[in-house]
């Protein structure tokens, strides 16, 4: 199996938008109404939107290729760019997308790792993300992973008010 991982670019923005979609869509198109999984997605992952979060400096896109296909990516959040707790000692991990063709084979698992590495080599302290709470797959996966539950958000899809599970991970040995 043949992975590699490399930090998206502006142009990369119309891979990028394409890919996030296509891969929210896949995982939630049940969970709301086509009204509103259509505004969500016309808002969060519009090109000017897109293209605004990688010209961010404190944000970081990376793509992951499973023997030459793009399967997943990542964004990371420095303190001024984190969505929520806006913490200094911490590393938002805001999105990890991976295709479902792809699910299975170890790439979630593998970007954890580049996302914990990252973090450790920028000094922090912990890393944090939030998750719908009836995603029950991915909260089994990152509490495999070390993180825990420490509060909620209320996470927007289009008109629809859902509660995410803020996790966090401990990054000291």
């Amino acid at each position: 199996m043949d992975i590699r991982f490399r930090e998206c670019t502006v142009e990369d923005l119309q891979e990028l938008c394409a890919f996030s979609k296509e891969v929210f869509y896949e995982s939630f198109r049940d969970a709301c109404s086509p009204e509103d999984m259509e505004a969500f997605l016309r808002d969060r992952y519009s090109a000017g939107r897109i293209r605004d979060e990688l010209l961010n400096p404190d944000s970081t896109f990376c793509f992951l290729y499973l023997n030459g296909c793009l399967s997943g990516y990542i964004k990371i959040n420095e303190a001024p760019a984190q969505t929520d707790i806006h913490d200094d000692s911490a590393l938002e991990l805001e999105r990890i997308y991976v295709s479902g063709k792809a699910q299975g084979k170890g790439c979630g698992s593998y970007l954890l790792e580049q996302v914990t590495g990252t973090a450790k080599q920028k000094g922090k302290e912990y890393i944090w993300l939030g998750v719908w709470e009836k995603n029950l797959k991915a909260l089994s996966f990152y509490r495999k992973h070390g993180f825990r539950e420490i509060g909620t958000h209320t996470f927007m899809i289009g008109a629809d008010a859902q509660t995410d599970y803020i996790m966090r991970k401990d990054l000291q040995e």
